[in-house]
């Protein structure tokens, strides 16, 4: 099973929600997991209600039977630091470099080195051991870049190991790799039945898919529980009239007779009816488009109240029972 549960999607699919429901749910009968942000946001700490996370490892939630979900907000120049201090034992140097601004500098201006710096910073935590032998944590999930930059942003070691042919750089770029493109990773894309998420969905399935970086599954967010059967449905579609006055009619609405209570309410209800019935058209649409990737679809409700604490924790119940062992 995959230890590294990289999370993205289109802007405003609920990524950042859909990662912290997954940490927990993964961190559920006693696991440690790792809730790793990447853009700045503080979309974590917002979630978990918490203060802004620090460039260090906290622990934010407990999960249902005692498992405990850490979070770290990986910044780009102290993962810089780490990285020089790791390699090139630049401890106050780097340091005196940050004074400097030279390591802003350095994270501004090169090309894809912030990339190489928060996947490498995430790959350290997938691959630390404790004392004792074992894994420090039993998960780490990246809420991760948006789907329209997500292959480049999970390949720039690919890149940068081509690049440096030898030496500490070359050699961190490819244990790098060697997490991302194992079956360590598993790369999940969160979309809404909507016609342009699940268009860039499947766009990155397939550009994950070209640079054999493993897709995992597809989480399907904020799905609208349905208000009408199949029959009640078609009924709509096609506009029956007199089905629906009868129905309404024996609801005890009124009478059937043209004119009454029963016949006034038939077309605004018609109107509604049409409507969902476009969108229950719609979503069936993209849901047979989704299932064409041959990936797994986990679905998630649509909180009507928002989400708040309790609603996350509701949305990692749902999840952990969609999950695969």
């Amino acid at each position: 099973m995959s230890r590294f549960h990289v999370v993205s999607g289109k802007g405003g699919t609920g990524k950042t929600t859909v990662a912290a429901a997954l940490a927990l749910a993964l961190a559920s009968e006693g696991r440690r997991t790792l809730l790793v942000e990447v853009e700045g946001r503080q979309g974590i700490a917002q979630l978990f209600e918490t203060e802004a996370l620090p460039y260090e490892e906290r622990k934010i939630a407990v999960a249902p039977g005692g498992g405990e979900v850490h979070a770290l907000a990986i910044d780009p120049e102290f993962a810089l630091l780490d990285y020089l201090h790791m390699f090139y034992k630049l401890g106050s140097a780097g340091r005196a470099l940050k004074k400097l601004g030279a390591i802003d500098f350095a994270t501004t201006i090169a090309p894809g080195l912030q990339d190489v710096l928060l996947t490498g910073k995430a790959c350290e935590a997938v691959r630390r051991k404790g004392r004792d032998g074992r894994f420090v944590y039993d998960y780490v999930v990246m809420d991760a870049p948006p789907t329209g930059r997500i292959t480049r942003f999970l390949n720039v070691n690919d890149e940068m190991a081509g690049l440096a042919r030898t030496g500490p750089i070359h050699h961190q770029a490819q244990a790098v790799m060697g997490v991302l493109k194992s079956p360590q990773t598993a790369v999940h894309l969160v979309t809404l039945l909507e016609e342009m998420p699940v268009q860039e969905t499947a766009d990155g399935i397939a550009e994950l898919r070209a640079e054999d970086l493993p897709v995992g599954g597809v989480v399907i967010n904020m799905v609208r529980p349905p208000v009408l059967d199949l029959a009640a449905v078609e009924i709509a579609a096609n506009g029956r009239r007199t089905a629906i006055a009868k129905a309404l009619s024996g609801a005890g609405l009124g009478g059937a007779r043209r004119g009454g209570l029963a016949e006034r309410l038939v077309d605004p209800l018609l109107e509604q009816a049409r409507e969902h019935a476009e969108r229950v058209a719609l979503e069936h649409a993209q849901r047979a488009q989704l299932a064409q990737s041959g990936l797994p679809n986990y679905e998630l409700e649509l909180l009507s109240d928002g989400v708040d604490l309790a609603g996350l924790y509701r949305l990692a119940a749902d999840l952990r029972k969609q999950w695969p062992e």
